[in-house]
């Protein structure tokens, strides 16, 4: 289906196999089978959200416009239920905000996938898992949902692996990155929430980011003792990090989150721990970096460089299950995280 006129491919009656074989050679996969998108299921798909009117921005790195139905062929390819297709959307709206900077995101040869962040009552509706193993396989619609995003950067976009998707190593990010928040083993308001969100609002949070970092501290058992442990894992001179223009992902294990909350420590006491304690000293970089730091305004103080501007620019928030583990997600380097709210309720289960 093309994205300017709807064009409608008849593809006869292929059997899965023959679809998938016309799929690759086409460029509209992944790598993994795809369903077919027949105009019944892109109708169903769409149905989820009709009455959302508001017009798409072009989708870099081609400048195509998004339509509703070129972004549901894509979420059926991805194996998506209909109603996830709210989600997807909201997901396409949050990358194509000004401030993310898709295409410098899609372009770079950083290994940065389209992380998705989903927080609100839709993460249980939708079964979206935010508990244990939050990040890996088992899951249909963290996996489905994460997955539809990257097949519309590709067939949409145009971030074609190697061609304008440029990263030097990728990432297995990039099949799919989508995780919820844990509200209930959380100690703090949702993530959304201190977003400026209704606490009834269902909200997608986007940024393009590595893959999670794993902080581990099972020895830890003081609140000042993990922040130790996490500011010295977030402290690397090797990450985007380094260029102190974007936020990153502080993503506490609910073990991790109990501790830090029973020492009384909110989530601002915690941002300005890690980013007090996680500035990188300058004898850890090179002499070859300092001086393009130095031409790029890149801030030093005390000796120090900070990993983002301000306290404020460490998103922290739960998510995982039972064991003493969390996660650090740095960003590309030249973003903002956008967040947007979900419009459409879902429809019953397809």
């Amino acid at each position: 289906m093309s994205h300017e006129d709807e064009e409608v491919i008849e593809l006869d009656e292929l059997d899965a196999a023959t679809w998938n074989d016309y799929a690759i050679e086409q460029g509209w996969s992944d790598g993994f089978p795809l369903v077919m998108p027949s105009e019944d299921l892109v109708d169903r798909f769409v149905a989820t959200c009709r009455g959302d009117n508001e017009p798409f921005a072009p989708m870099s790195p081609r400048r195509v416009v998004p339509t509703l139905r070129s972004l549901a062929a894509n979420a059926v390819m991805a194996g998506c239920r209909a109603e996830y297709f709210p989600v997807v959307v909201a997901a396409a709206r949050a990358v194509l905000k000004p401030e993310y900077n898709l295409h410098g995101s899609l372009a770079t040869t950083h290994s940065c996938a389209q992380m998705l962040l989903v927080s609100g009552p839709l993460r249980r509706e939708l079964e979206i898992n935010c508990s244990s193993n939050c990040f890996g396989q088992g899951w249909r619609a963290n996996a489905t949902i994460g997955r539809a995003l990257q097949l519309i950067l590709l067939n949409v976009g145009g971030a074609k692996p190697g061609v304008m998707d440029r990263s030097t190593q990728g990432t297995p990010a990039k099949y799919a990155f989508c995780f919820a928040e844990n509200e209930e083993e959380s100690p703090w308001a949702p993530y959304h929430v201190r977003r400026g969100f209704a606490a009834a609002d269902s909200v997608v949070t986007a940024i393009p980011a590595e893959a999670p970092h794993n902080i581990n501290d099972h020895g830890s058992t003081s609140g000042d003792g993990l922040l130790t442990t996490i500011a010295n894992t977030v402290s690397q001179v090797g990450a985007n990090t380094i260029y102190s223009t974007a936020p990153f992902f502080l993503v506490l294990g609910p073990e991790h989150a109990a501790t830090l909350a029973r020492d009384g420590l909110g989530i601002e006491d915690i941002q300005a721990a890690v980013f007090e304690r996680s500035a990188v000293h300058i004898s850890r970089v090179s002499p070859e970096n300092r001086e393009s730091y130095a031409s790029m305004d890149r801030p030093l103080v005390d000796d120090h460089y900070p990993l983002t501007n301000g306290p404020e620019d460490i998103h922290v928030l739960v998510a995982g299950g039972p064991g003493k583990h969390s996660a650090y997600i740095p960003p590309f380097g030249f973003t903002e995280a956008c967040s947007v709210r979900v419009a459409n309720p879902p429809l019953a289960s397809t």
